[in-house]
């Protein structure tokens, strides 16, 4: 997700859809956890954005267990330059930050509050807030204690950006593999005490048709949509 024109929430394929302007101003990428799906594009923007005269570095803020992953098995100068030592080790063009649950990082007139989620590795979702209300970005997640409180807590909740990953029939494998199907996501939508816009994502490719209808059904009286390419969310 691209928030405004200078953050990311992930860097997975995605940010393909982005042209090379839109590109060129961000300088800030959240993670959620170290899955190939969410991490594959961020060697091609450390290397699309990459200028030997830049003046502001590429940060990543991570749990320390994420950013240990990306540092041994991506930019790692086997798999990808090691842009955090690039063009010099004193000023390169990637910097990390590790972010741990309860932290908040406020850039610009946005804070983003990092909450632990729990998936089958460490990983992070994300409240952010600004003057117009709070947007929260559940990242991979099943069925978990940490996650509502806060979002309960957020007075101003505008929109819940969701993962639903596989349809019911598939929800021993969800759980195993920490997702969330309908059934656990809709039963854990009970305990959000705010109304806010629901956008699914995450879907198995090729049962997302399937996947919205059983939410919606099992949850008609909340605001769901489908989050898809081109999808511009306004707080």
């Amino acid at each position: 997700m691209l928030v405004d024109d200078d953050v990311l929430i992930d860097a997975g394929t995605g940010i393909g859809d982005l042209s090379l302007a839109e590109l060129q101003p961000i300088r800030h990428v959240f993670l959620t956890h170290a899955h190939l799906d969410h991490i594959a594009g961020l060697p091609m923007l450390v290397d699309t954005v990459f200028d030997e005269g830049f003046d502001t570095p590429v940060t990543v803020y991570a749990r320390d267990e994420t950013l240990r992953a990306i540092k041994d098995h991506l930019f790692n100068d086997v798999i990808w330059p090691d842009f955090a030592r690039l063009p010099s080790p004193e000023q390169p063009m990637l910097r990390y930050q590790v972010c741990s649950p309860g932290d908040t990082v406020a850039i610009g007139n946005r804070d983003f509050y990092a909450v632990d989620v729990m998936h089958s590795v460490p990983s992070l979702g994300f409240t952010v807030q600004n003057s117009g209300g709070v947007f929260a970005v559940s990242g991979d997640t099943k069925t978990n204690e940490t996650l509502w409180p806060v979002l309960n807590a957020c007075n101003d909740l505008k929109v819940l950006v969701i993962e639903v990953s596989f349809p019911d029939e598939m929800e021993q494998l969800a759980t195993d593999a920490g997702h969330y199907c309908p059934r656990t996501l809709t039963r854990d939508l009970k305990r959000l005490q705010h109304e806010p816009e629901i956008w699914l994502t995450g879907m198995k490719p090729g049962e997302e048709a399937r996947i919205l209808k059983q939410v919606v059904a099992a949850a008609p009286e909340k605001n769901i949509q489908m989050l898809s390419r081109g999808t511009v969310l306004t707080i």
